[in-house]
């Protein structure tokens, strides 16, 4: 029996935002046939585009589509909100992964070896 490797395909950053204005112009079905590229990929990327993950470049957004400066703050504070929120949460765990590695090796220690 023959294993096919299927290695993935990594496009680069220039790639991906030139698709993404393909697609809005012509349409992303279209542009995914002409690119070579599945339209889910296309749809991801300009997915990726409205959330602030993908940046087109200067000039690209229109009054639709672009944020408001309130907007950009409120998106801002909320992610910030959210990373302090993990931040905590992974310094209560190495507290408690450091307590536990001192409880394990006094533990050790006192233990009578075989």
């Amino acid at each position: 029996m023959e294993v096919k490797m299927v290695q993935k395909k990594v496009y680069d950053q220039e790639f991906k935002v030139q698709a993404v204005k393909l697609g809005r112009e012509i349409g992303f079905s279209k542009a995914a046939k002409e690119l070579g590229i599945n339209v889910d990929t296309l749809y991801g990327w300009s997915k990726a585009v409205r959330e602030g993950r993908l940046d087109l470049g200067p000039g690209t957004h229109t009054p639709e589509t672009a944020m408001s400066l309130t907007e950009e703050v409120q998106k801002l504070r909320q992610r910030n909100r959210s990373l302090e929120k993990e931040n905590a949460r992974l310094k209560e765990e190495n507290e408690f992964l450091a307590e536990a590695s001192a409880f394990f090796a006094a533990s050790r220690r006192k233990s009578p070896k075989v």
